[in-house]
C-alpha cells in the first residue's frame, strides 16, 4: 500500500505562498489517515462476524435437520443395528424335489414400546395380556414403569393380533415391519430344516439367521444375494416326508415306544427321500434347549443318535465272507455250542438247531453263526471292509448336526471278541443313516452311497466296495429273512418284493456297564423291490414293546416289521412303483363246457 505523506513539499510551499500555517496541513492530513485506518478495521471486524455467523448457522442448520430426523423415524433398540450397515432380511426358500415350499418367508410385524408415552399403562398390559397370553404381567409392568424410552414386547406379530393391538389406542404402543421365516407344512421335515433365528434387528428390520438343519448349513447359500433369490431344492418328497411321518408316528405310539427313525434313500443317487426322527417339533416355534440331548425334541435321531444297531449288521459280515471266497450261501456252518470267547459268551437267541447254511444263518438270524464267520474273515480285513463302507466316519450329510453322529468303535483294542460281536451288531454304534448308506451300497450292486439332501439330476455312485454277484447274493438272502426267516410274519407287502434284515439289540446302561435287560433298539433294515433294488428303508424303534397279544414282546419282528411294511405299502406308489404280482398257478380245475 502507498502512504499519502503528511507533509508534501509541493502544498506547503503553496501554504506559504498564501501566508498559510504548514502544521494545519499536517494536522488535516493525519486526521484523513486515522479515519481511513478507523475503516479498513471496521470493514476486516464485520467480514469476521459475518464469517463466524455463517459457522453458526450451518451448525444449527444440521443440528435442526438431524432433529427433524431422528423425530421422524422410528426409535431403534440400544445396540440392535451396527452404525452404518444395513439388515439383509431377504432369505431364498426351500423346496423339495418336485418344487414344493419347505420354507419361505412372511411378512409380519414387530411391538414394542415407548413407556413415556404411555397414556393408560394399566389397560395396555391387561389388553396385551389377552392378545398374547405368553407375556409376563409382571415383567410388563416393571418395563412400562421404568424410565426406559424403548422396550420390546413382541418380536413376531399375526395380523389378527396386530389389528387387536392397534385397537387398543394406546399411541404408545407401535408396531414396525419385518419378515420371518415361515414353514408351511409345520413339523413336517422339522429335523432336516432345522428352523430359523433372528439376528441383528432393529424395528424395521431383522436378519433371518439359520438355527439348525439344512437352514443353518446353507446359512450363506440361502443370503447370498448373488444366488439372486433361487430356492435351495432338496431331495425330500413332501408327499412321501408325510406319509412316511404319518405312519411312523401311528406305529410309534401302537407299540409303546419313546421314539422313532425312519429313514428312506434312493440306492443309486445317495439322494434321501424321507428322513423322520420323532418325537419331533415345529419349526416355526423351535423349542429352547440343547439340540445334543436325546430327550429333547429338537434332538434327531437319525442323524445324531449313536447306536448299537444289532443283527442288521449280520449281513456285512456275511457279504464280506462271500467277497473274500471264505463262503456262499450254501456253505455249513456249526452252530451247536455258544462260544465262549475271552471270558464272555455268545449264544443265539433262540435255537435254530445244530447246523445251518450261510443263507439259513441270515434267515434265522444266528449271532453264533455269524460271530464264527467273523473269525474267519479276521480283525484287519473286517475293519478295513466296515471303514470302505463308511461305518467308521461320520456322515457327509449336508445337516449341521451330521457332525454329531461320529461312530464309535474301538480304536485300540479291536480284538477277536470285538470282531465277533461287531459281525451281529454290538461293540459298534452308529447312525441309521450310516446303516442306510450301508444297505444301498449292497442293494445297487455294490458301489458306495454317499447320502445327500440334495436333488440330484443323475445316479451318483461312489467306487465298488463289493461285487455285483456279491452284493445280488447278499439281496437274495435278505429276501429269505422276509419269505422265510425273521420277518415273514409282517414284512412283506404284496406286489413290492422287500428284502431285509431284522435287528432287536439291548440298550446299553447309562453308566455304560452292561445292558438293560428290559430295554431294547428295534430295527429292521429293508429293500425294496427285491428284484431291481430302488430304495433303502431303515425303521428303528426305540424301547418298543407290542402289547396287542397275549404276551407282550419286544422282538423286531414284532414291532419294527410291521411299521416298516406298511410304510412301504403306502409310500410306494408315490414313488412311482408299480406293483408286480406273480400269478399262481391253478391245479386240480377241472375244464367243462356249457
Amino acid at each position: 500500500m502507498i502512504r499519502t505523506p503528511l507533509r508534501p513539499l509541493a502544498t506547503i510551499l503553496e501554504a506559504r505562498k498564501k501566508g498559510k500555517n504548514p502544521d494545519e496541513i499536517e494536522s488535516a492530513n493525519i486526521r484523513v489517515r486515522h479515519e481511513d485506518m478507523q475503516h479498513q478495521a471496521r470493514m476486516r471486524a464485520e467480514g469476521r462476524l459475518l464469517v463466524l455467523g455463517m459457522l453458526f448457522f450451518c451448525g444449527f442448520l444440521s443440528i435442526g435437520a438431524r432433529m427433524a430426523f431422528l423425530s421422524a423415524s422410528d426409535p431403534q433398540e440400544p445396540a440392535g443395528q451396527a452404525y452404518g450397515r444395513s439388515i439383509l432380511a431377504q432369505r431364498a426358500d426351500i423346496i423339495d424335489r418336485k418344487g414344493r415350499i419347505l420354507a419361505t418367508n412372511m411378512e409380519t410385524s414387530s411391538l414394542y414400546a415407548h413407556p413415556h408415552q404411555l397414556i393408560d399403562s394399566k389397560n395396555s398390559i391387561k389388553q396385551l395380556i389377552r392378545i398374547f397370553p405368553d407375556l409376563d404381567k409382571d415383567r410388563l409392568t416393571r418395563d412400562f414403569s421404568s424410565e426406559r424410552r424403548f422396550v420390546w414386547v413382541k418380536k413376531k406379530v399375526s395380523p389378527e393380533q396386530k389389528q387387536a393391538v392397534l385397537d387398543i389406542g394406546d399411541p404408545g404402543l407401535l408396531l414396525g415391519p419385518r419378515e420371518m421365516r415361515l414353514y408351511p407344512n409345520g413339523s413336517l421335515a422339522a429335523h432336516v430344516l432345522g428352523g430359523a433365528r433372528f439376528g441383528r434387528e432393529d424395528v424395521r428390520a431383522a436378519e433371518v439367521l439359520g438355527a439348525a438343519g439344512v437352514e443353518l448349513q446353507f446359512d450363506d447359500r440361502l443370503r447370498d444375494i448373488r444366488e439372486k433369490g433361487a430356492p435351495l431344492q432338496l431331495s425330500l418328497d413332501l408327499s412321501v416326508q408325510a406319509a412316511v411321518e404319518r405312519v411312523l408316528s401311528g406305529g410309534m405310539k401302537i407299540m409303546n415306544a419313546k421314539g422313532a427313525v425312519a429313514v428312506l434313500m434312493n440306492v443309486h443317487s445317495g439322494e434321501v427321500i424321507a428322513l423322520a426322527s420323532l418325537p419331533d417339533f415345529d419349526p416355526n416355534h423351535r423349542p429352547v434347549g440343547a439340540g445334543k440331548d436325546p430327550e429333547n425334541p429338537v434332538f434327531n435321531r437319525a442323524v445324531q443318535g449313536i447306536y448299537e444297531l444289532g443283527s442288521t449288521f449280520k449281513i456285512l459280515a456275511v457279504a464280506q465272507a462271500m467277497e473274500l471266497g471264505l463262503v456262499d450261501p450254501d456253505t455249513i456252518i456249526d452252530i451247536r455250542k455258544p462260544i465262549r470267547k475271552s471270558g464272555f459268551w455268545i449264544r443265539d437267541s433262540h435255537y435254530n438247531g445244530k447246523e445251518l447254511s450261510v443263507s439259513n444263518v441270515i434267515a434265522e438270524s444266528s449271532n453264533i453263526g455269524t460271530a464264527k464267520i467273523a473269525q474267519m474273515i479276521g480283525v484287519d480285513r473286517q475293519k478295513e471292509f466296515l471303514r470302505s463302507f463308511g461305518l467308521l466316519d461320520k456322515t457327509a450329510l449336508e445337516i449341521a448336526e451330521a457332525s454329531g453322529g461320529r461312530p464309535m468303535w474301538p480304536r485300540k483294542n479291536w480284538t477277536e471278541l470285538s470282531a465277533m460281536t461287531i459281525s451281529y451288531g454290538h461293540g459298534l454304534a452308529v447312525s441309521p443313516l450310516h446303516l442306510a448308506a450301508a444297505y444301498a451300497t449292497i442293494a445297487n450292486g455294490g458301489f458306495k452311497v454317499t447320502p445327500t439332501l440334495l436333488r440330484q439330476k443323475q445316479p451318483l455312485l461312489g467306487p465298488r466296495v463289493l461285487s455285483q454277484p456279491v452284493a445280488k447274493a447278499s439281496v437274495a438272502m435278505l429276501r429269505r429273512v422276509v419269505t422265510e426267516g425273521t420277518a415273514k410274519r409282517y414284512g412283506d407287502v404284496p406286489g413290492y418284493a422287500v428284502a431285509g434284515k431284522t435287528g432287536t439289540s439291548d440298550k446299553p446302561k447309562e453308566n455304560g456297564r452292561g445292558y438293560h435287560t428290559d430295554r431294547v433298539l428295534a430295527l429292521f433294515a429293508s429293500i425294496f423291490p427285491a428284484y431291481d433294488p430302488q430304495y433303502v428303508l431303515i425303521v428303528m424303534l426305540d424301547e418298543a414293546e407290542e402289547t396287542i397279544g397275549d404276551k407282550p414282546t419286544r422282538s423286531a419282528a414284532f414291532t419294527a416289521v410291521p411299521v416298516a411294511a406298511k410304510i412301504i405299502g403306502r409310500i410306494a406308489p408315490l414313488l412311482g412303483l408299480r406293483p408286480r404280482f406273480v400269478p399262481e398257478v391253478l391245479t386240480n380245475v377241472e375244464l367243462t363246457a356249457n
